[in-house]
């Protein structure tokens, strides 16, 4: 049996492809993040509810006669009316991102341009409600969600077996990730939203409807956790804790990378992942841990994270 270290290669590589499963997920919420942060100054701790919500949405419209009858005994629809994962990796997202719209009309817009700790503290406030709200009518018991017909089953590589669904989740991140990245640096509209946040006043005055672009980027960074949410619906139980558990991790992801860095959101999440991955092969003990040593060591030696520019 091949080995490195003492460790043998099979272990070595499957943690490697769970690294980069996890990573994938770190890259989109924390470019989501970064995106929010960068253009409107806003700690979005609601991010880890808006990814749960994702994932809720895509199973209740996908099996509605799952929990209609918790409504009335005996109520359901027809079969057809259930939306299929592909659909739902277009529709919930959408659906999440309305509500975060409203959220933001009624809510965040009220503390735009004071102390960025006020948003922190409103948008815990905020996760807090949504997960309770979730927990109260659905419990904390997970719901299962399967995989989708097309992609079950899996590539045998002979020393490994890859799921093509987590295949999949890895490459749709990609994708994701970089179509977002390529919207904002590459394309006008990117340059508006950029120009509005470094100068609102400035482009107010060109006919640039500027609370409008604010609020639509807030629902785009919304969409991003949502579209996480529903790709980790296959792969985890959709429970209303499941946000909880990654959003201190994202929050690392993006300081590391530097707090509004598109870019380093996407490298950091990926390579974070994959390092976690390999933490738990070679020293298990730090693998919970690996994360935060290196947001310390990062902010000892550069503050601004490792792409971030200085504020």
């Amino acid at each position: 049996m091949t080995a490195l270290a003492s460790v043998p290669l099979e272990l070595i590589l499957g943690q490697l492809v769970l690294g980069m499963i996890n990573g994938a997920f770190y890259a989109l919420l924390s470019l989501g993040l970064a995106v929010i942060f960068g253009m409107m100054n806003i700690i979005n701790f609601a991010h880890g509810a808006f990814f749960m919500l994702g994932a809720f949405v895509a199973w209740l419209i996908g099996f509605p006669n799952t929990w209609l009858p918790m409504i009335s005994p005996g109520l359901s629809v027809p079969p057809w009316l259930a939306v299929n994962f592909w659909g739902a990796l277009i529709v919930a997202p959408l659906i999440v991102a309305a509500f975060a719209l409203l959220l933001e009309r009624i809510v965040i817009k009220r503390i735009y341009g004071l102390d960025p700790h006020l948003g922190l503290l409103l948008t815990f406030g905020m996760a807090l409600v949504i997960e309770g709200i979730m927990r109260n009518a659905f419990g904390s018991t997970g719901n299962p969600y399967p995989v989708p017909p097309q992609l079950r089953g899996g590539f045998d590589a002979g020393i490994l077996f890859i799921p093509y669904y987590r295949l999949f989740a890895v490459v749709a991140a990609f994708v994701i990730c970089l179509g977002t990245w390529l919207v904002i640096e590459k394309t006008p509209i990117g340059a508006r939203l950029r120009a509005a946040t470094e100068n609102p006043k400035l482009v107010l005055s060109f006919g640039v409807n500027v609370p409008r672009m604010i609020a639509l980027t807030y629902a785009g960074g919304i969409m991003l956790a949502a579209a996480a949410g529903v790709l980790a619906a296959p792969i985890y139980s959709v429970n209303p804790s499941m946000g909880t558990n990654l959003v201190v991790i994202v929050f690392a992801v993006v300081v590391i990378g530097g707090m509004g860095s598109i870019m380093g959101s996407i490298a950091t999440g990926f390579g974070l992942g994959i390092v976690e991955g390999l933490t738990k092969v070679f020293y298990p003990a730090a693998s919970s841990t690996v994360i935060f040593i290196i947001m310390v060591v990062v902010l000892t030696t550069r503050p601004n994270g490792l792409f971030g520019k200085a504020r």
